[in-house]
């Protein structure tokens, strides 16, 4: 690209493009390489800075790839342009004047960092009259794999504790 005339920094933000769309957080290094290369390319120009965007090139080819946050955004999107939006529930509102506590705001919050392994089991943090919804997927791809274990574990606690996302997604 660079030989056929291509600005650099376009080639740039195309890397920055595929690290955040096409791999995402199957390795989200990808993302901090890509942009450490951009700006390498813009304080030292070419020819030295275009080795860095060579770097990330390979990276980028050789780890693992997934579009699952590409998609749930899409997803995400979808379905709040077809759904509209809906009201914060109390508990989830913050209360920093006496009326608001009065009224209720924040009333049943559950602090996560005060729970066990930091995290509510069961806590819904959608509007309440929200359908359970899921819009990301990992892959069993890089890091993605981890993640996926962990929102398992997640929706395994949340279904001991009475939630119902965590029901409806087993």
């Amino acid at each position: 690209m660079l030989d056929g005339g291509a600005d650099p920094l376009y080639v740039g933000r195309r890397l920055i493009r595929m690290a955040s769309e096409d791999i995402g957080l199957a390795d989200p290094r990808a993302l901090t390489l890509a942009l450490d290369a951009v700006a390498t390319y813009e304080r030292l120009g070419s020819p030295e800075g275009e080795l860095a965007l060579a770097q990330c090139v390979i990276y980028l080819a050789c780890v693992a790839k997934s579009n699952a946050v590409y998609t749930a955004y899409g997803a995400a999107r979808a379905f709040i342009a077809e759904d509209g939006s809906r009201p914060v529930p109390m508990r989830l509102r913050n209360a920093p004047t006496r009326l608001m506590k009065s009224l209720g705001h924040g009333k049943g919050y559950r602090y996560a960092h005060d729970e066990a392994d930091a995290y509510a089991a069961g806590e819904r943090y959608l509007p309440d009259d929200m359908p359970d919804v899921t819009f990301y997927e990992p892959t069993a791809h890089g890091l993605e794999a981890r993640i996926r274990e962990r929102l398992a574990d997640l929706r395994k606690r949340d279904a001991a504790a009475g939630g119902t996302a965590a029901a409806e997604d087993e």
